[in-house]
């Protein structure tokens, strides 16, 4: 269950994250709501997942399933440079993400 917080809580990050573009430099009321509702639900999955998960390791993959993402949603999304050398960027988060949950210890 605690990487179930986690990858919600870091699916969360990327709402907000995209949110926060949305927001206008919190000039727009409802997109600065909404974000600050996702930001709240991200950190509160995130507090779940730590009651178990190393902090390390819990910050780690919530920021990288936030990174990789919030890289794919700009990529796809919002047209941002699909270069390669972007593309192996995300592909190492990716592969230090899987790493450390393989690392992680086998109870949880």
């Amino acid at each position: 269950m605690p990487w179930l917080h986690l990858i919600i809580a870091g699916l969360l990050e990327v709402a907000w994250a995209i949110g926060l573009k949305q927001t206008d430099g919190w000039t727009r009321l409802w997109p600065s709501l909404i974000t600050v509702a996702l930001m709240i639900a991200s950190f509160f999955f995130l507090s779940l997942a730590l009651r178990t998960l190393p902090l390390g390791t819990a910050y780690a993959v919530w920021t990288g399933i936030g990174a990789i993402g919030t890289a794919l949603i700009g990529i796809f999304i919002f047209h941002e440079p699909r270069t390669t050398a972007r593309l192996i960027c995300i592909l190492l988060i990716v592969s230090g993400v899987i790493g450390l949950k393989l690392a992680s210890s086998p109870h949880t």
